[in-house]
């Protein structure tokens, strides 16, 4: 009697977009979730170690900034998986694809806080900005939507970030 074969392969992905736009498409995605896990970090960084006159107010929005990155990753990571690749996960791989810079070793005064969470939330917005022609052109409909809401939440939290650090 003839063994049975233990192998199994996946069936190939057959969703409307060609291999090598869903391989460039995650990409890209890649390079958003490291972004969005980067400024998360940061965040949470700060979070735990603003001091000052603007304590409470900037604790409390940074919780609120870090607690919505931190729901945001998942949707991307799900959306490169459903694409058939592999989301990227370790703090290596997020180094060499994130735009943000790391948090820096010393935490910085409050308001410069708000500036480095103000450029991160930029950054992030221009990477999942730049996925838009590849995205288009693939007819890739579900990773547009994502890119829209995540570019809202960031330009939000971009110009509230900004508001306090006006006269």
């Amino acid at each position: 009697m003839a063994k049975a074969s233990s192998k199994t392969s996946a069936p190939t992905i057959n969703i409307g977009i060609s291999e090598k736009d869903r391989a460039a498409i995650a990409q890209g995605l890649s390079r958003l979730l490291a972004d969005t896990y980067t400024l998360y970090l940061t965040t949470h960084n700060f979070h735990w170690n603003v001091t000052g006159p603007m304590f409470n107010t900037l604790h409390t929005m940074f919780m609120t900034q870090y607690t919505e990155l931190w729901n945001a990753v998942d949707p991307i990571a799900e959306r490169i998986r459903s694409l058939g690749h592999v989301a990227p996960g370790s703090y290596a791989d997020f180094g060499k694809l994130a735009s943000v810079p790391d948090a820096p070793s010393k935490p910085p005064k409050a308001l410069d806080m708000v500036r480095v969470l103000v450029e991160g939330h930029e950054a992030v917005a221009r990477t999942a900005r730049s996925l838009f022609s590849v995205v288009e052109k693939a007819s890739d409909e579900p990773t547009a939507d994502l890119l829209t809401q995540r570019l809202t939440v960031h330009e939000q939290a971009a110009w509230m970030l900004r508001s306090l650090l006006e006269d």
